[in-house]
């Protein structure tokens, strides 16, 4: 015959690590429960304590049902279901009657009305704990049957809810409470069995950095007891009264470290990929439609039930820079690309419902996670939206924490200390020993304050005491070993002080030690350098940091090749643009950064305010080309009159409007009109200022040459022909803002329209220390495109405020010709040479590709300023020129 046994314990932690025993051990039946487990049990009829999945719903219904006295003006916010249930849950486990609570302050008539309204709508299987109590109450004289022998394990404290209950079983059934010494409970009618603690046998303490150090300390101790063979996981156990402040490094160095370390109170449910999943839903019904936001969520969604029926090339013609941020912006892109692929039709009649439900915003939150979402991404979100409206699911998540899927049987466990009491381990280590932790001071129910109700009614033990008592047991209970830990400093490096339970001597300070045992690879690394010394990428990373900090030569690390290098070779025989020339002049190494080894620098905009100078130089630009196309041929930009010129500018205004958040990412709608708006202003302003020209004076805009791959278009000359920089070897390509040309075709006029304000002493400027570029290299093209034209000017045009117009041309055109010719063959010897250097003055404008350099870079450039000067001593002069 099997002896009926039941253990009660309490908290996960020990409900799981209890359960896992019992089958190793092969125990028998011997049944492992909580406190609200076992009242179930003897209440019968499927009974169970009501948890969140049917508080929180009951609670939002409850606060909606509104007539109340006191809360009635934040019944509504985002936060009150959790601050509800907080409170609530305070008063089931006191055993506080509400109603009677009611004639000393409204505010318990608002709860206690709360809790009716809640007993009602819950389930007829889901009762509240003081309900749940009573009913195992009532049945407890079936507990010899149901329960047999039990015993209380591991409890240090029993709320008083549950108190009546304990006592009602006592006299049925023998129940006895393995309590630990320190611990008194006068109420328990039952047999108390203490026995005497062994105690550690080993105490010390470190003192770290910060709290990532204690991380780093914890994991070196934990991983250096595995590599004995006598410590299993199972044995080991890292707590704090609270964890919050550890818990990221724990999420990041355990998955690092490979140990095997279980979250007994949850992970993040962010840091997950399914909670990741439920991130990207979230951020677009909270914060609209975008390219970015649909194509985070969409490479994030499970095969089922929605992602599987999406044709792999959905994206396909549609351009990856568009901001998207409309449901018709969609619709439009959808139909541009569908004579680029054939599922255009699948693709548009699968996602463009699923686009339109996201638009509709948080309400939609519920119908948007059960079409798209499945498994436990589903779970998690419907467990937030439980806790919290729709319009603040970002925060829920923000909260939630999952299981971890570990067991703490064959685990390291990580846990807040008042689960660690319920069942110590023999090595046990205590984080954040500082007069913030241990021990903690109380604080305010956010509904009950003291001046409501005195706090010690409510928690009859104050959270001090009960962190003092949870570390004395802990302290007694752990075998073997127990190690104390603290942080001097901070996360933001304010100085902390210990705590009271702070031992005074025998205290290591962990600073500039090297580990016995390192945690993960890249710590064993980081604390042995002549181990990372012997890897290949480290020595190279340490010759070049010699080179960068110690060494005055040009070396290798600081640009210095082989002369004639093929993949130079190779940048310099493609068809220039003027920005590529541009940068050939002004930073030759930058030119073989972006040009011969293809590096990029990273541009983060996915929803620009509003629009960079380049871009907006772009928009300013494109409103230009639109305008004077509009009037050419007929009537023609020169004999238009100014009613002809607005109109044009206006229709151009408008095809930009809703062209470009198709194309690229525009700042949001109002911001954008505005934005559009003020290039318009500039343009008139631009256009209006020209001088009077001739009536029969062609202009075009945007005019191509060099573009191979051009379909044909109405322009003055043949748009694939390269133009071949005759002393240099160059040959170049490009479009030119505007070109004006004399119907007697001996004439023509270049613009290069600029967005911005003139610099100082513009009327002086001819290269620009090789930033005006464009018009020099533009008139190039136009005398060796348009060999019958004999006068060329070419003209820069600044549109901010009031527009300014500088001329070059005659013999002030043919020496800045003669210069930009002679420097850009300087560049070109000095790139073949093999002897690049990076720029040696301070640069007033900002380098994209400065990340490349030291980041001490004014130091850096002083240092070897002499090496750089002469190895750019061609360009110098360019450089330093004030035009």
């Amino acid at each position: 015959m099997i002896t009926r046994t039941t253990h009660i314990v309490d908290g996960l932690l020990a409900l799981r690590s209890a359960r896992a025993a019992a089958a190793i051990n092969g125990a028998i039946g011997r049944e492992i429960l909580t406190l609200p487990l076992l009242a179930g049990r003897l209440a019968g009829g499927f009974t169970t304590p009501a948890g969140t999945d049917v508080l929180y719903p009951a609670v939002q219904a409850a606060l909606a049902a509104g007539g109340f006295q006191d809360i009635a003006g934040i019944a509504g916010l985002p936060g009150m279901p959790r601050a509800v249930l907080q409170s609530l849950d305070s008063v089931w486990r006191t055993d506080l009657d509400l109603a009677s609570l009611a004639h000393e302050a409204v505010r318990f008539h608002d709860l206690a009305l709360i809790e009716a309204r809640i007993r009602e709508s819950l389930p007829a299987t889901h009762l509240l704990p003081r309900d749940l109590r009573d009913a195992a109450v009532k049945r407890a004289d079936y507990s010899r049957t149901l329960l047999g022998t039990v015993t209380l394990a591991g409890i240090i404290e029993v709320d008083p809810v549950w108190r009546p209950l304990l006592n009602a079983i006592t006299r049925v059934t023998d129940l006895s409470w393995d309590m630990p010494d320190g611990v008194e409970q006068a109420w328990f009618g039952g047999a108390i069995r203490k026995s005497a603690a062994p105690g550690p046998t080993h105490i010390s303490a470190e003192a770290s950095a910060d709290p990532k150090s204690e991380v780093v300390e914890a994991l070196r101790w934990a991983r250096r007891l595995l590599s004995t063979g006598q410590v299993k996981a199972q044995d080991i156990a890292i707590a704090a009264t609270s964890t919050q402040d550890w818990d990221d490094h724990f999420l990041a160095y355990a998955r690092s470290a490979a140990l095997p370390v279980h979250f007994s109170h949850g992970v993040p449910a962010l840091s997950t990929a399914d909670g990741q999943t439920c991130a990207a839903l979230a951020d677009i019904l909270g914060n609209g439609l975008s390219q970015e936001r649909v194509w985070r969520l969409l490479r994030r969604l499970p095969s089922q039930p929605f992602a599987s029926s999406l044709p792999e090339d959905w994206f396909a013609g549609i351009p990856r820079a568009a901001a998207l941020r409309t449901l018709d912006q969609w619709r439009e892109a959808f139909t541009a690309a569908k004579p680029q692929r054939a599922t255009a039709e699948l693709a548009e009649q699968t996602l463009l419902p699923i686009l339109d439900l996201l638009a509709r915003g948080p309400e939609a939150g519920g119908e948007a996670g059960t079409r798209l979402l499945s498994g436990a991404s589903l779970t998690m979100w419907e467990e937030a939206l439980r806790s919290a409206p729709p319009h603040a699911i970002a925060l829920s998540l923000q909260s939630l924490r999952v299981a971890d899927q570990r067991e703490p049987a064959n685990s390291v466990v990580w846990c807040p200390a008042s689960q660690l009491v319920s069942c110590p381990r023999p090595f046990t280590r205590l984080l954040g020993f500082t007069s913030r932790s241990w021990p903690r001071s109380d604080q305010d129910d956010p509904l009950i304050p003291n001046h409501l109700l005195e706090r010690r009614k409510l928690h009859p033990v104050s959270t001090a005491e009960r962190d003092r008592l949870h570390f004395e047991i802990i302290r007694a209970q752990t075998r073997e070993q127990l190690v104390l830990s603290r942080a001097q400093r901070n996360a933001r490096g304010s100085q902390l002080s210990p705590s009271t339970l702070w031992p005074g001597d025998t205290v290591v300070h962990k600073r500039d030690h090297v580990p016995e045992h390192a945690f993960s690879e890249a710590d064993r690394l980081l604390a042995r350098a002549r181990d990372a010394g012997q890897l290949a990428h480290v020595r190279q990373a340490q010759l070049c940091w010699r080179h960068w900090q110690w060494s005055a030569d040009l070396t290798a690390h600081d640009g210095l090749s082989d002369a004639n290098h093929p993949a130079i070779e190779a940048a310099l025989v493609r068809v220039q643009s003027t920005t590529s020339l541009q940068r050939l002049l002004r930073d030759p190494l930058g030119f073989v950064w972006r040009y011969a080894l293809g590096w990029r620098s990273a541009r983060q905009e996915p929803e620009p305010l509003e629009l960079d100078p380049t871009s907006f130089g772009e928009l300013v630009h494109e409103l230009i080309s639109g305008a004077i196309s509009a009037l050419e041929p007929a009537p023609g930009f020169t004999r238009a009159n100014a009613n002809e010129i607005e109109a044009a500018i206006e229709g151009a205004s408008a095809a930009v409007l809703t062209s470009w958040p198709l194309q690229r990412s525009v700042p949001p709608p109002i911001l954008w009109r505005h934005t559009v708006k003020e290039a318009a202003r500039r343009t008139a302003k631009g256009l209006a200022s020209d001088d009077l020209v001739r009536s029969d004076t062609r202009s075009w805009t945007e005019v191509p040459f060099g573009q191979i791959d051009l379909v044909p278009e109405q322009v003055p000359w043949d748009a694939t022909s390269a133009v071949l920089i005759k002393p240099t070897g160059l040959v170049f390509g490009g479009r030119i803002d505007r070109l004006d040309i004399r119907a007697t075709g001996d004439a023509a006029r270049i613009t290069d329209y600029k967005s911005i304000k003139p610099p100082p002493k513009a009327q002086r400027i001819t290269l620009g220390q090789g930033r005006e570029l464009q018009r020099v290299l533009y008139a190039i093209a136009v005398r060796a495109l348009l060999p019958e034209v004999r006068t060329v000017v070419a003209r820069l045009v600044y549109l901010a405020d009031d527009p300014a117009t500088y001329e070059l041309k005659g013999d002030e055109l043919d020496e800045a010709i003669m210069h930009a010719t002679g420097y850009l063959s300087a560049a070109t010897t000095i790139l073949r040479s093999g002897r690049l250097a990076p720029r040696w003055q301070k640069d007033a404008f900002y380098d994209d590709m400065r990340l490349a350099l030291p980041a001490d870079r004014e130091s850096y450039l002083r240092r070897k300023a002499s090496e750089f000067r002469a190895a750019n001593q061609q360009l110098n002069k360019l450089w330093s020129a004030a035009t």
